[in-house]
């Protein structure tokens, strides 16, 4: 096995004890030595890789994505650029006759972030399309169906809102085709059904997954796999595929459901290997685009939004099967509920649950020091505040902070980065960038006391994301005996002009050069 030198440029192990190195030795897919330039002299065979001008970080770990739904997206209708109906329908129908054989015609990534657009039922029924039609809103927690859609999931004018979800409805109380929440849930799956063939998806997915090495991305927390995409993940590992790793987060087919039973039995947190692993099962507190909220408003208390029930049942079940546990709450009330049923399983035992907090989106005074002292991990996303412009404008509670960042690593909260992609944008440069300006896409600046250091981000995305995915011995840091993943940037580490990728190694070779 050959020896690879890299040298003259700066390297950043994300090791607090020796943060800043010269040189970095690689054999054999690991690092195998780290120090001064002195290093250098003790492998005189070794190929040299001069990185003069160039700084090194660990490969970037995106602690929450959905890669295995974001694979699927080039085969659906492109609608993130439709801002009103009349857009809707060249995108659907050519949809319809790629797919003919699909039960339902899916477009994703419909926004009402710029001016608020959302299409109806009416809107897709007057395309003609023959079958069923979805469109799926980039959050991932709500959709519009056509007529056919709703005929085909069985909801009438009389049928009661779901537990955690919601109809939408006209005035006069006719159904609109919105789905919200777990009224969603069940639309997603049953639309994924007939797109989940065994051969195109693994294809879909390899080439997904390889796009993200010119990010610098070597490895995803996939935060929500049903059944049928840990099948997929392991039958690419073993047919030795996958061009990044993949920490599986176990879930039920419907997205926004409550525990898988049935999973329990299988494999736990920790089984696999590096390429390949188990990672905590994945619970929901709180809703997406219906947060649980509570709190005072200018003196005027509120409480709204979708809290989930049978949260600290469903926690204490994963975590007696020897599972660690993700729960996602975005608002203050799920948040709450997490820590609850958090609290309720710590006192079960006292192993290392290593609980996580996805999103945490918006903190009461007193959460951040509860995480800390649960040993609970934010697994936050710093591109969200791009998606917060015009959305908490004259909403912030009192006593509580939105994208509270600052707070939690003031609160000594392990931080782990990541995107939600296919939600928003997943380049870690970027996202990078917002946790530290704080700049909206509106061009505004929301909370800027909570900004964090552009390095403190990049360690988020290496070490704090390996922490989170009980991967820290294995990839995150550069020191001697972890995996050589590492991403080599161009350019100052400035979050008004954020680097570039030159190049990404995994388990040391050059996976890609700019």
């Amino acid at each position: 096995m050959s020896t690879t030198v890299l040298s003259g440029g700066r390297i950043l192990t994300m090791d607090k004890t020796h943060p800043v190195a010269e040189v970095m030795v690689v054999n054999g897919g690991r690092i195998v030595a780290v120090g001064d330039l002195d290093l250098t002299d003790r492998y005189p065979d070794a190929s040299i890789v001069d990185l003069t001008g160039k700084t090194v970080v660990p490969g970037f770990i995106d602690a929450h994505a959905h890669l295995c739904i974001e694979a699927m997206h080039p085969r659906w209708a492109d609608l993130s650029q439709v801002t009103e109906a009349s857009q809707l329908g060249p995108a659907l129908v050519a949809q319809a006759e790629a797919e003919p054989e699909t039960e339902w015609v899916r477009g994703v990534g419909w926004s009402d972030l710029a001016n608020g657009f959302t299409p109806t039922r009416r809107d897709l029924d007057e395309l003609g399309i023959d079958r069923p039609v979805i469109v799926v809103h980039y959050s991932y927690h709500q959709c519009v169906v056509s007529s056919a859609g709703l005929d085909a999931l069985g909801i009438s004018e009389s049928t009661p809102d779901p537990r955690g979800g919601a109809f939408g409805r006209l005035r006069s109380g006719a159904l609109n085709g919105l789905l919200v929440e777990r009224a969603f849930s069940e639309a997603h799956a049953r639309s994924m059904h007939s797109y989940r063939d065994p051969d195109r998806w693994p294809d879909n997915l390899v080439v997904a997954a390889r796009k993200l090495l010119a990010d610098g991305i070597t490895c995803v927390h996939d935060a929500a796999c049903p059944p049928w995409a840990e099948d997929m993940y392991g039958r690419l590992a073993r047919e030795e595929r996958l061009p990044i790793s993949v920490v599986t987060m176990p879930h039920a087919d419907a997205l926004l459901g409550p525990l898988d039973i049935e999973r329990l039995e299988g494999p736990v947190t920790g089984e696999g290997n590096e390429r390949l692993r188990v990672g905590p099962i994945k619970l929901f507190a709180d809703g997406g685009v219906m947060p649980g909220i509570e709190g005072s408003l200018q003196g005027r208390e509120i409480s709204f939004g979708v809290v989930f029930e049978g949260l600290e049942d469903q926690v204490a079940a994963v975590v007696d099967r020897g599972f660690r546990v993700a729960v996602h709450a975005i608002g203050n009330r799920g948040v709450e509920a997490a820590l609850g049923a958090f609290e309720a399983a710590s006192r079960r035992s006292d192993e290392d649950h290593r609980f996580r907090v996805e999103h945490a989106t918006l903190l009461s005074d007193g959460q951040p020091k509860r995480m800390a002292e649960l040993g609970a991990i934010g697994v936050v996303q710093p591109g969200f505040v791009h998606h917060m412009g015009g959305a908490v404008d004259g909403f912030e509670l009192d006593k509580a902070a939105w994208m509270p960042f600052g707070d939690l690593a003031r609160a000594d909260v392990t931080i782990a980065a990541s995107s939600d992609s296919p939600c928003t944008f997943n380049q870690p440069l970027l996202t990078s960038a917002r946790g530290v300006t704080r700049c909206t896409s509106k061009n505004t600046t929301i909370g800027a006391e909570q900004a964090l250091s552009y390095e403190t981000w990049l360690r988020a995305y290496t070490a704090g994301a390996a922490y989170a995915g009980g991967q820290e011995n294995e990839r995150g840091m550069i020191i001697p005996g972890l995996r050589a993943d590492m991403v080599v940037l161009e350019g100052e580490l400035d979050a008004e002009r954020p680097p570039r990728v030159a190049e990404t190694w995994v388990a040391g070779d050059r996976v890609f050069k700019s």
